[in-house]
């Protein structure tokens, strides 16, 4: 039997897949959660197999908790699940660890498909999706750049942003001019807003 923990924070669907897949002989789940940073406790607690993950969670996004449990669990595989088909989000979802990365929408087949791949050491990557990120390209982004742009996201002033980040207010100013220019965008939320489309923030 394959241990799944499921983690979504719309109550609905989580309820939804965990239904459909315990109709599957080989797989369980043994837990369900609302929250990224409650996924590594119910891993460990359940001994599971496996980590169903949404990417947008409070607490921790999926992508954040696939990067730990490869810390914390290496033997838990991890399977992402995204209503978001950002062509960035397969590249950090891959370097963060997880083996498996499809489609909200999927029929639960191919997330059972998926999930048992994982279990096995493979890899499931939904095609269209990888095709997307294919066509998407790398983020034209550095690491700072992206971090000031997630910054400003929330419309902080350039004073806040060099406070939180421990920065001068002219670094701040060169960082997004820079991020500005790379996305082809007119202004700050035009480059998020490119940006967060692309799956790069």
């Amino acid at each position: 039997m394959i241990k799944i923990v499921l983690a979504d924070d719309e109550h609905l669907v989580r309820g939804a897949i965990a239904a459909l897949l315990s109709l599957e002989d080989d797989l369980e789940v043994v837990a369900e959660v609302g929250r990224g940073d409650l996924v590594a406790d119910a891993v460990g607690e359940h001994a599971a197999d496996i980590a169903v993950l949404d990417i947008e969670m409070p607490g921790a996004t999926g992508l954040e908790v696939a990067a730990r449990l490869g810390e914390t669990a290496p033997g838990c595989g991890v399977v992402i699940l995204t209503s978001f088909g950002r062509p960035g989000y397969l590249r950090r979802a891959l370097s963060a660890g997880a083996r498996g990365f499809l489609a909200k929408d999927a029929p639960v087949d191919q997330l059972a498909g998926a999930i048992r791949r994982v279990h096995g050491g493979g890899r499931y990557i939904d095609t269209d999706l990888a095709a997307a990120a294919m066509v998407g390209g790398e983020s034209p982004l550095t690491d700072r750049e992206a971090e000031v742009l997630r910054a400003a996201a929330d419309g902080a002033t350039v004073a806040r942003i060099a406070a939180a980040l421990h920065l001068s207010e002219g670094t701040v100013r060169n960082y997004l001019s820079n991020a500005i220019g790379k996305v082809g965008a007119d202004n700050r939320m035009a480059a998020i807003r490119t940006a967060q489309d692309m799956g790069w923030l």
